[in-house]
């Protein structure tokens, strides 16, 4: 079974950073499609960022693009979200996502249903 932790989130002020990690067990995920959705009360889940298996193509939500950056180091089964510029409106928990595809090295996916792993969440909120 695979296991989701997500870590690094926090308090941080307006126009700050924070980076959110995604730590995989249970099985290698580089043949995996990852993703981050975050939550903000009140709010349906939302995509935040993708990425394909092998890191090399990636999708943004336009309301992150250019601010957020979303990578992953397959040698440690971890992905990560870099988040720069933050705004209150940034302020939700964060998930990390991954499906159980293994032919997907080079595809991402922008929908929560196509993702089958989902870690516990971390709080991020940015205050202003």
């Amino acid at each position: 079974q695979v296991q989701l932790v997500e870590s690094g989130g926090g308090l941080v002020q307006a126009g700050g950073s924070l980076r959110v990690s995604c730590a995989a067990s249970g099985r290698t995920l580089s043949s995996s499609p990852m993703g981050w959705f975050r939550q903000a009360p009140g709010k349906e889940r939302e995509i935040v960022a993708a990425i394909s298996g092998s890191g090399i193509y990636t999708y943004y939500a336009d309301s992150v693009k250019g601010r957020f950056t979303i990578s992953r180091d397959n040698a440690k089964n971890t992905m990560y979200l870099q988040m720069e510029s933050l705004e209150p409106e940034d302020t939700a928990v964060y998930y990390c996502a991954a499906s159980s595809s293994t032919t997907s090295t080079h595809y991402y996916y922008r929908r929560d249903r196509d993702y089958n792993y989902w870690g516990q969440g971390t709080q991020v909120t940015v205050s202003s």
